[in-house]
């Protein structure tokens, strides 16, 4: 192409290259130069060829016509394959093989169970067949696609776009759910023969209707298995019978099975099979009973099911009978076997201990060993530890994880610390994150709650999982974690379970075998390592009440001798110890302070006299304290020189209030418990330790007064103290210097820093609601800190004695009496249910069901199936009904709906004055059957007063004669009385005059006297009638109808004309087809006023007639009929009651469920398929505060007017507790953003109060938000130095401290939940809020962590 000229610009030219054609620009050099391309003699080719019909159809064919071999199955790595190929037609490619469903693996052999000829050499397995499922035992993913391992930032917290492993245990409820019918085989019945099909897949709400299939010729022919033994005519006699031969020899079976199991590998144990082959023992059994398998009824069932559920096994084999529920998940330790083999059972120990292991430390490596879970319960100090150590060397060794988690973060910290020489160790709490990668992680309860959750990827290498004091699950506030973590972790991870000494182990370990579906070996000891023995301190002197755990009658009695020879002394005046004069002065004193502010001074209140009343109340409160001074410090003083006699500091001395604790300390002003030696090591420890913290840090009150208190050799430790304070105090305590502690009972939670000494300030605390006294739990776990093992051969426990003795009563129950049982503490939390919506395989209900409030329901759920099978398949009772179609079950409802009604109305209204008026004789009544069924009509005939009691005389109309006396009529005999009170109505023209022409009044008056014998009866008009006497209560109904009836003639006379004629009138008031005339009206004649009475009286009328126009109605066998419609109610009752129970519905917790699904659909959470939204996906994130405050706070954008100081600060109110303390000043801006959040959080209560919850709004916004140290943080984001914002609230350093460090944690959290959100600002928010308040002395670095 020839070179285009430009005029000022650069020359270039434009051609094509490559075959592709594409356009280059090349540019050109000023000078012009011959191309030697252009010399040549021929053309270039053009740049595609030149497309004709003859090559355009050879393409079609090579590609797409032609036959060809597939280049990957003919490549030359599968040359070695036979193929059959048929070049005319095409490629018959063999398929490949099918995964086998069972692979053969080498078996694994504990060390002990090796042949001891093979162990010095190379060790050979054996070759087992397994399943490939069991491969995968593993963490398994929820859903039909694996879960993606993600991103490494995420490996250790995991993602809430991640799903949760499957929870093991779940594998039954999370099974695809088959047809109905689908295992009996109707459902492939009804396919075949053209059917409707499956049109709904797994996971979809609906799907593609696509009408009924083709039918297909089909023949449906069932056979039984070849292998089962046949069963004879007696079937139905031996489903009810027992084969007492079998269970012998199951039982022999099983003790050999336990025999073989524990005896040495190298001795040989030969037992002869006594049992004939197979079929003799088919033949046998054929002969015996034919007991088959398929012939178990379901009694066998329910026998096994009773007779297996307590068997407890050492191995932990599996029972032979294969069923599930007969299974004991928790295996009760105990064998000296495994004590005196151990070293032959474990000759390579991952681990090997200095001293000497104690039994059940030998019982529980043995399990662990055996890969089984263990629970330990032992007490303080008793070495459970050491368990957990061993675990973490079997991780070790296994390169695989384990984890240790612990209630709070004090005792992660110090785990730590003492774990981190030994193993690879790692720690992650809400503010630290050291070396996630560790095979060994140390972390709180609520982070592994949270891998959890958000399906961590670390979860699948984790082996073990360590809970450190599980009795913890009793709290009230945390209890719920640790169910919820039970729960949750995956089927490959095992348990080691660490707890102090409660009652119910056994129970609490089979709920968590049962839930999740394996053996849990239970073991510990009883014994302490050290003895304790307990001491009163009275009087400035020790007696022993409580020895080896057996209380000491003796001591105490001197004891209360002392208490009474002193307060008999303090009675005349002559009080002859501290205490006593000093409850006088507190009394006299409590006596003056009250007067003083009931009464006022007489006179003008002038400003002088009001100073000087002032200045004299304040004088004795002046004394008053110093006077209790006075005596707190004669009786620590008179204590500590006690025990510094008898050698038995140091000392714990728990007081149950952080002011009680300091106060206590400082009222030891001059005492001095150290050395010089001593007073030089503590001084050293202190200047190491605070001299990271900043000049003005160093220099805090608390902290310069806590070292002037550890130089003398007296702590203190609480709640309220700094972090590094309480570190400080814990270290120097445990290296001996500290001889006096005043601790809360914070640290006698797991804690390990055993003293020589424990005191008990008093024997009650303040439980957050109210004063109580010491649980037996409460009191063991503290008292167990007394007694160094190694060190003391005794421990002792002292409790003060102020001004009174305990009672016996009181001191036997706490320090002997039994522990508090484990508790399940489980309760629903919207977080929890948005996480477990968020994955569809995994239903709340599951988690309901599997907790442990709900295990005993549970364990029960097989015998209640069965017992529910057993009643399915009894044989309806047939009523056979005389008068055509049964209708006996509609008469039975209808009576028993009456019966509700029945005793209201009787008496309220009957015997209501209103109604006793109406009933005069004349009036028309219903009156109750005997029998209660049929009632009757009748008239009332006289009305009588006898011994206060008013009694009726009616006449009634009953059912036709029963056959006996219808007979006798028949018969024809001469008398007129048919029976004893019978009378029958005679011809006509055999009547006497009186009879013939009867009338309806008498010519004479009557004496009132009663000439027949009650009951009276007789046969009128063809009817039956009987005359008998009743109270008010026995009236059913009162009719508004009257007839006219002549007593003289019914009751004096006996006339029968009387008789006739009263009964055609009664039966005259049952004509228009009913048969009981309206009763009367509850407003008009009864004058019923309340609204709801006369709604059931009306209600109750009505069904009144309705019996009545049944034709169950006076039939002869009505009571009968009734009994047995009372039996299929019965029944039917049953029936639902045992479905109910094993439903969802009968869940504890499953109305709160449903009210808080209804609450997460009123503020958009989720929607109405139960599909998590945005708003529950950020909800989800929020584990600091309450999650829907939160949720709202953010959704109504009331951070973003806010800056980050501002913002921060307000947030305080999620995660500050203390709830008592001084109103803080805020800004205006910060007024206006608290009068925000709380209404949203009132808006929030009062939508669960209308959702039926048991939430009060205003309660509800007070527990979760509390703006305490609002001005606090506030102040601290500023920059404020620490000493300056403690002086402007009360709450103690410590807790301020807690505070802004839980709300870095919660400033994450946020920033998490903008990021869903798509908020930038706010993330950049959060992110610069999380920032300025980590400085200082709130975030220094633990000492435990860091070392000093």
């Amino acid at each position: 192409m020839n070179p285009l000229e430009a005029s000022k610009e650069l020359p270039f030219r434009v051609g094509f290259t490559g075959h592709s054609g594409h356009l280059t620009i090349e540019p050109l050099s000023p000078v012009e130069r011959p191309n030697p391309i252009d010399s040549l003699p021929f053309v270039l080719p053009p740049a595609f060829p030149e497309e004709t019909p003859e090559t355009i159809e050879k393409y079609i064919k090579d590609k797409y016509l032609l036959p060809q071999l597939d280049t990957d199955e003919f490549s030359p790595e599968k040359v070695g394959r036979q193929w059959e190929f048929d070049w005319f037609d095409r490629a018959k490619i063999l398929p490949e093989p099918s995964l086998p469903r069972t692979i053969v693996v080498p078996k694994w052999e504990a060390p002990f169970r090796r042949p001891k000829d093979q162990q010095e050499g190379k060790w050979e397995p054996k070759s087992i067949e397994i399943d490939v499922s069991e491969l995968a035992a593993g963490a398994e993913d929820l859903g039909a696609l694996p879960q993606i391992t993600g991103p490494p930032k995420d490996f250790v917290r995991g993602s809430i776009t991640n799903r949760p492993f499957r929870p093991g245990g779940l594998d039954g409820s999370l099974e695809r759910t088959l047809p109905g019918d689908a295992s009996s085989g109707k459902w492939v019945l009804e396919v075949l023969g053209g059917g409707h099909a499956q049109t709904i897949p797994p996971g979809f709400k609906q799907g593609l209707d696509l009408g009924n299939l083709k039918a297909h010729s089909s023949s449906w022919n069932v056979y039984k298995d070849q292998n089962e033994v046949k069963s004879t005519i007696n079937t139905k006699l031996n489903d009810l019978s027992v084969q007492f031969d079998d269970l012998f020899k199951k039982a022999w079976e099983e003790d050999i099975t336990d025999y073989l199991e524990d005896a040495d590998a190298n001795e040989e144990v030969s037992i002869k099979s006594e049992s004939p082959p197979v079929d003799a023992e088919a033949n046998k059994l054929e002969v015996a009973g034919d007991v088959t398998e398929t012939g178990k009824s379901v009694l066998d069932d329910i026998l096994s099911v009773a007779s297996g559920g307590s068997t407890l096994r050492l191995d932990g084999e599996r029972g032979s009978s294969g069923h599930e529920q007969t299974e004991a998940w928790a295996i009760t330790g105990g064998s000296k076997e495994i004590v005196e083999r151990f070293d032959e059972l474990i000759p390579d120990m991952a681990l090997t201990f200095p001293f000497q292991l104690d039994p059940f430390q030998k019982e529980a490596i043995y399990y662990l060993e055996r890969g089984d879970s263990v629970f330990v319960a032992a007490h303080t100090s008793a070495g459970k530890t050491v368990v957990a150590e061993y675990a973490f060397a079997l991780a070790s060794k296994h390169c695989t994880r384990a984890v240790y988690t612990a209630p709070i973060k004090t005792i992660s910290n110090q785990k730590y610390r003492d774990f981190c020489g030994k193993f690879d160790v790692g720690l992650l709490t809400g503010d630290v994150s050291l070396r996630p990668e560790a095979s060994c992680l140390i972390m709180t309860t609520e982070i592994l709650r949270s891998m959890l959750y958000r399906g961590a990827d670390i979860i699948r290498d984790i082996e073990w999982v360590i809970f450190d004091e599980v009795h913890y699950v009793n709290d009230a506030e945390r209890g719920v974690v640790w169910e919820e973590v039970i729960i949750m972790l995956p089927r490959h991870i095992n348990f080691v379970l660490l707890s102090a000494t409660v009652p119910n182990t056994i129970e609490f370990a089979d709920w968590i075998g049962r839930t999740k579906q394996k053996k849990i070996c239970v073991t510990g000891t009883a014994k302490r390592p050290v003895p304790l023995e307990h001491c009163l301190f009275y009087s400035g002197e020790l007696y022993k009440v409580c020895e080896n755990e057996q209380f000491v009658p003796q001591g105490f009695k001197v004891a209360k001798d002392v208490y009474k020879k002193n307060s008999s002394y303090a009675i005349g005046g002559t009080g002859i110890y501290g205490s006593s004069s000093a409850s006088s002065d507190r009394s006299r004193n409590q006596w003056h302070d009250n007067n003083s502010q009931g009464k006022q001074p007489k006179g003008p209140q002038t400003p002088a006299n009001v100073g000087t009343a002032q200045r004299n109340k304040n004088n004795n409160v002046g004394s008053n304290t110093m006077g209790q001074w006075r005596a707190e410090a004669s009786v620590w003083l008179s204590l500590i020189k006690k025990l510094t006699t008898k050698s038995l500091l140091p000392v714990v001395i728990f007081c149950f209030s952080k002011t009680r604790c300091d106060k206590s300390a400082d009222n030891l002003r001059g005492t001095d418990l150290t050395s010089s030696s001593e007073k030089s090591e503590i001084r050293v420890f202190c200047d190491k330790a605070f001299s990271r913290l900043k000049g003005s840090d160093r220099n805090l009150p608390q902290v310069v007064r806590i070292q002037s208190l550890l130089r003398r050799g007296i702590g203190v430790h609480h709640a309220g103290l700094l972090p590094i304070v309480k570190e400080v105090v814990e270290m120097l305590f445990c290296r001996g210097v500290v001889k006096v502690l005043f601790s809360t009972e914070t640290f006698a939670m797991g804690v390990n820093a055993p003293a020589r000494t424990v005191v008990f300030d008093q024997l009650r605390k303040f439980d957050g609601k109210e004063f109580r006294q010491l649980l037996p739990g409460e009191y063991t776990q503290m008292a167990g800190r007394a007694g160094r093992r190694g060190l003391d051969k005794i421990g002792s426990v002292v409790v003060i004695c102020r001004d009174e003795i305990p009672e016996e009563r009181d001191l036997k129950n706490v320090m002997v009496g039994s522990a508090t049982r484990l508790e399940s503490r489980f309760r629903l939390t919207y977080i929890m249910i948005l996480h477990l919506l968020r994955v569809e395989e995994l239903k709340v209900e599951d988690m309901l069901k599997r907790s442990f409030a709900e295990f005993h329901s549970q364990k029960k759920l097989p015998e209640k199936q069965q017992l529910l099978m057993l009643k399915r398949a009894q044989s309806k009772i047939p009523v056979e009904c005389i008068k055509g179609e049964p209708a006996i079950e509609e008469y039975f409802e209808i009576y028993s709906k009456a019966e509700k009604y029945d005793k209201q109305i009787t008496e309220t209204v009957i015997q209501s004055q209103a109604a006793q008026k109406c009933l005069d004789p004349g009036r028309v009544v219903v009156v109750r059957s005997q029998k209660g069924n049929d009632h009757l009509l009748g008239v009332l005939v006289k009305k009588s007063l006898n011994n206060n009691i008013t009694k009726y005389i009616v006449l009634v109309l009953t059912p036709e004669l029963p056959s006996s006396v219808q007979n006798q009529l028949d018969k024809g005999r001469p008398s007129n009385e048919i029976g004893p009170g019978m009378q029958i109505l005679i011809p006509k023209s055999k009547r006497a005059v009186e009879d013939a022409y009867f009338t309806t009044g008498t010519s004479r008056k009557g004496s009132g006297a009663v000439k027949i014998k009650l009951p009276h009866n007789g046969n009128a008009a063809g009817v039956n009638y009987e005359v008998r006497e009743v109270v008010s209560k026995e009236f059913l109904c009162i009719c508004n109808a009257k007839i006219q009836v002549n007593p003289v003639r019914l009751l004096e006379d006996v006339s029968a004309g009387a008789y006739s004629h009263t009964v055609q009138q009664l039966l005259s008031q049952k004509s228009g087809g009913t048969k009981y005339p309206p009763a009367l009206d509850p407003v008009e004649d009864l004058k019923l006023k309340d609204i709801d009475l006369v709604e059931a009286y009306h209600k109750w009328s009505n069904l009144l007639q309705d019996m009545s126009q049944s034709k169950c109605h006076g039939c002869v066998k009505l009571d009968e009929h009734i009994e047995l419609a009372r039996q299929m109610k019965g029944y039917k009752d049953e029936l639902k009651s045992l479905e109910y129970e094993m439903s969802d519905d009968a869940l504890q917790q499953m109305p709160d469920f449903l009210g808080r699904i209804d609450v997460l659909k009123e503020i958009g959470c989720i929607n109405s398929d139960l599909v998590v939204q945005i708003k529950g996906r950020v909800a989800c994130e929020m584990n600091s505060g309450e999650e829907l405050i939160c949720t709202e706070c953010l959704f109504e954008n009331q951070l973003d007017d806010l800056e980050p100081e501002e913002a921060v600060a307000i947030m305080s109110a999620f995660v500050f507790q203390q709830k008592k303390t001084q109103e803080p000043f805020l800004t205006p801006k910060l007024f206006l953003a608290k009068r925000r959040l709380k209404d949203a959080a009132l808006r929030l209560g009062k939508i669960q109060q209308q959702l039926n919850l048991q939430i009060d709004p205003e309660g509800y916004a007070a527990e979760n938000l509390k703006f305490g140290l609002v001005e606090v943080v506030y102040e601290w984001a500023k920059g404020t130095p620490f000493a300056d914002i403690c002086q402007l609230t009360d709450v103690p350093e410590g807790l301020i401290v807690r505070t802004i460090v839980r709300l870095d944690e919660t400033c994450r959290e946020f920033r998490s939940a903008a990021a869903i959100m798509g908020n930038s600002a706010l993330y950049k928010k959060m992110e610069t809020a999380s920032n300025i308040i980590k400085r200082d002395i709130v975030f220094a670095a633990s000492l435990y962590i860091t070392g000093v």
